[in-house]
């Protein structure tokens, strides 16, 4: 199968040619994003696969389409850069990869954690200019304090083990399917709005829909004990930033740390350390001593990464082959089909 792939850097290259010794597919690879100028770049190809910042919306998918492409290969996840409702009309099937290494995405979150609450980013920062000294970097114990955790999928019930089982914490859950496995130790679950009144640490895991777009925001955030974390490794725009700038402001907010960001497509996978931000949200954001943002690294293992190149083109041979893939379909009514 030809494959064009857009969004690649050196070390999608280096793993999918890997995985590709046995499989035979004939790859384009493609530095730029796809995006309606850069959708004829893939002329010729069956099949694209693309990251979590390009551009999927109808306009790219009836040109794809109109060159010939048939499959869409999402090397991620989520799919909500997708518009599922032109791939069904324009007979595209969407294939993703939905579980490539939850232990990565999880054990980064609690990195993520214990890094702001105990000032360890900070503390690299001073010895480095040769100040060893503690004041400003007074920290709290995990132990003992409540976290919630929105979205017990499979990374966000590896996270709520971590932290319940690991660390000692009181978890408080929320997900349109409580996972019985998590209760039996001792993980309760309960309302958003509970979750947010109770919780000194807040950690999202849940995917973006029209139901979780902006799920932390003013409201939400009104409701939070004073002085909670809050923690976003999923996706940017399940947090209203403007809302959370003004919590982090007034102190309602005791920290923030993200590893996404709502506007991050021209930011993130980018070196722009000699150029201006022109985003000053983002700016803003980094202004704080509070906060830490890191560039959509948690899912970047060896291991993840080997897994991502392994299922997508998995995938592929196996639609190419005339194959039905066996897991369940991504999302209605597009007839997307998901493996793993």
């Amino acid at each position: 199968m030809r494959i064009a792939m857009f969004s690649t850097k050196p070390y999608d290259r280096r793993s999918f040619d890997a995985v590709n010794e046995g499989m035979g597919h004939e790859i384009l690879y493609l530095e730029p994003r796809l995006a309606p100028l850069t959708a004829p770049l893939a002329a010729g190809a069956e099949a694209v696969c693309v990251f979590v910042n390009d551009d999927l919306s109808a306009a790219v998918l009836e040109r794809l389409a109109a060159d010939g492409t048939r499959l869409v290969l999402l090397r991620c996840a989520g799919f909500n850069n997708v518009d599922l409702a032109a791939a069904e009309r324009l007979g595209m099937k969407v294939a993703r990869v939905p579980a490539y290494s939850p232990h990565a995405v999880a054990e980064f979150t609690i990195g993520l954690i214990l890094s702001l609450v105990r000032g360890i980013h900070r503390a690299h920062q001073r010895t480095r200019d040769g100040n060893f000294a503690l004041e400003g970097l007074l920290g709290f114990d995990l132990h003992g304090k409540t976290v919630g955790v929105l979205g017990t999928g499979k990374i966000g019930a590896i996270v709520a083990r971590i932290l319940a089982s690991g660390f000692g914490c009181r978890v408080l859950a929320h997900d349109v399917r409580p996972d019985p496995e998590l209760m039996a130790i001792g993980v309760t679950y309960a309302a958003p709005r509970e979750i947010a009144a109770q919780a000194d640490i807040l950690t999202l895991h849940c995917p973006l829909t029209p139901e979780t777009h902006h799920v932390v925001r003013a409201e939400t955030l009104a409701l939070a004990k004073s002085g909670m974390v809050l923690v976003n490794t999923s996706r940017g725009a399940l947090i209203d930033t403007d809302a959370v700038i003004d919590a982090l402001k007034s102190g309602r907010l005791g920290g923030l740390a993200i590893d996404v960001y709502e506007q991050e497509a021209d930011l993130f996978f980018e070196d722009l350390s000699n150029k201006i931000l022109n985003d000053d949200v983002i700016a803003r954001l980094l202004t704080f001593p509070n906060v830490l943002v890191t560039g959509h690294q948690a899912f970047f293992t060896a291991e993840a990464i080997g897994a991502i190149a392994e299922v997508t083109l998995g995938n592929a041979s196996t639609i190419a082959a005339g194959g039905a893939l066996g897991a369940a379909e991504v999302a209605l009514p597009a007839r997307a089909v998901a493996h793993g």
